[in-house]
């Protein structure tokens, strides 16, 4: 617990904080990266030059700070912080460089502001963040290492085939180079992929399991990453994998985790909606498979979109959850489709996503919904929820890479 001179300190330097955010962030990556290069290895450097990474640490670091008095609110945002850190490695010896860096950073933004007594308030506030972090990471790893199958760290697999899924994205299936036994996971949940790049140096990259448990092997699909806007380069790791890992090579991977999931175990009682866009086809098809394989008696929406057929990943393995006992229904749109694609029946319609469809298409009343895909494709599906009275309870999405609310993006 706090104490409350720290937490009416807090809440006191929260909107000079808040104001200061984004620079303090910056400030501390710098200074981490410069007095602790070891830890670069956990951060993906493609986020830090797009500022994706400091703009959620800044938003984190607010919503923290906002809240002081009343931390159970921020359960979702303690364990997506877990989560990740356990695949990617993070130990608790790595909390103290962190604590250190971020307090310089923000002596360095704040000048004389950043008084003793305000210091220490902070110093603490962040010590109870970490204790909490560190003791549901432990938990996370207890269960990782002791569930049949499972384990902590690296574990080598080999790719046993490699199938194109579109002009874009490739699956790779991965089976235990040791022959053991396979851990089983929720829907949803990703994979670390560590691969020793020859010429660029890395970090690990999450990769969602795009099948379901109990397959034998797990699926990653991978989207090729070509060079985008504000000239972003090509994506290493992508690439990588498309171009030089086949079957029968070996990759290193981390054990599923994430905190985007669906639990098949538990009755589901309202009907479930997923929306895809792009390649955040893959936890949502690996939550559908699930849900079908569950024989699973509750109605289900599969709305997916995509630029055309030539982008379009999964199409016969999406529409196939309509041939099951599970009352499925799925639906394609294209934005940009191909001059024979609506008279070959490879969409059902050609447009957005938008509010209308929604309405029209899926039961917004009861209905959970599950989306994902870019983010400014997650920003209007949610925008578009809002406006038809779902409930924020009722709404779950998953972001590839740093996360930041969906109105900030």
């Amino acid at each position: 617990m706090l104490s409350e001179q720290t937490i009416r300190i807090i809440k006191q330097v929260t909107p000079a904080v808040a104001a200061n955010a984004d620079t303090i962030t910056c400030k501390f990556y710098q200074r981490m990266f410069a007095g602790n290069p070891e830890v670069k290895a956990f951060f993906n450097q493609a986020h830090q030059q797009s500022g994706q990474q400091p703009a959620a640490l800044a938003g984190a670091i607010c919503a923290y700070f906002a809240n002081i008095d009343n931390l159970d609110v921020l359960g979702s945002e303690v364990e997506l912080i877990a989560q990740k850190h356990c695949s990617l490695g993070v130990k608790p010896e790595h909390y103290p460089i962190v604590g250190k860096h971020l307090m310089d950073a923000i002596k360095d933004v704040m000048g004389d502001a950043a008084t003793e007594e305000i210091c220490a308030a902070v110093g603490e506030a962040y010590g109870l963040l970490a204790d909490v972090c560190i003791g549901r990471e432990n938990r996370i790893y207890d269960h990782l290492e002791n569930q049949p199958g499972g384990w902590n760290g690296k574990r080598d697999f080999v790719v046993e085939r490699k199938i194109a899924e579109s002009d874009i994205v490739t699956s790779f299936y991965l089976k235990p180079a040791d022959g053991g036994a396979l851990p089983t996971f929720l829907p949803g949940q990703y994979i670390t992929v560590h691969l020793d790049h020859p010429s660029t140096p890395t970090s690990p990259r999450n990769y969602s399991l795009s099948d379901c448990a109990g397959t034998g092997y797990f699926r990653i699909s991978v989207k090729r990453e070509v060079a985008g806007p504000a000239e972003a380069p090509d994506g290493v790791i992508s690439n990588y994998l498309h171009d030089h890992v086949g079957v029968g090579d070996v990759i290193a991977l981390g054990p599923p985790c994430g905190e985007f999931t669906l639990d098949v175990q538990s009755p589901v009682e309202r009907p479930v909606v997923f929306i895809a866009g792009g390649i955040g086809v893959t936890p949502l098809l690996s939550m559908a498979k699930a849900l079908v394989a569950a024989g699973n008696k509750t109605p289900v929406y599969f709305l997916q979109a995509a630029r055309n057929s030539g982008a379009h990943a999964f199409r016969d393995e999406v529409r196939g959850l309509a041939d099951s006992e599970s009352p499925v229904v799925t639906r394609f749109l294209y934005d940009a489709p191909l001059p024979t694609d609506e008279s070959d029946g490879k969409c059902d319609d050609v447009g957005m996503v938008t509010k209308e469809y929604l309405a029209e298409h899926t039961p917004t009343a009861d209905a959970l919904y599950y989306f994902c895909g870019p983010k400014p494709f997650m920003r209007s599906i949610e925008r578009s929820l809002n406006e038809l009275g779902v409930d924020s309870d009722r709404l779950h999405c998953e972001f590839f890479g740093p996360k930041q609310p969906l109105g900030t993006v």
